[in-house]
């Protein structure tokens, strides 16, 4: 459901830059570092958009490919210590083993 409405969203979005854009189709000039361009205004509004989209795109996909990296180490790093966990519950087993047998021997000398 989640996905669906972002969708939506981003639909709606879309019909209202198309809309605007298209409501401003006059010529204007467009001045880059190093030379002046008349263009019009919809080619203007619609890159615009475009790059946003793009450069959004981008970071979000950078910080997700980060999120994953750190995910892997985050479950690597679970598993050791699970493992570690599991050594020192039978590593106390066996000296539980071994405590209550001679803690049997003891009550066995007393009597």
């Amino acid at each position: 459901m989640k996905g669906q409405t972002y969708v939506i969203i981003a639909i709606l979005f879309m019909i209202l830059v198309a809309i605007f854009a298209v409501t401003n189709i006059e010529s204007v000039n467009v001045n880059y570092f190093f030379w002046k361009v008349e263009s019009p205004l919809i080619l203007v509004i619609l890159f615009s958009v475009l790059m946003g989209g793009i450069i959004s795109a981008a970071v979000g996909m950078m910080k997700m490919f980060k999120m994953k990296r750190e995910i892997k180490v985050l479950k690597r790093e679970n598993v050791e210590l699970a493992q570690r966990i599991e050594e020192k519950e039978l590593d106390n087993s066996d000296i539980d083993i071994i405590n209550s047998e001679n803690g049997e021997n003891d009550a066995n000398r007393i009597n």
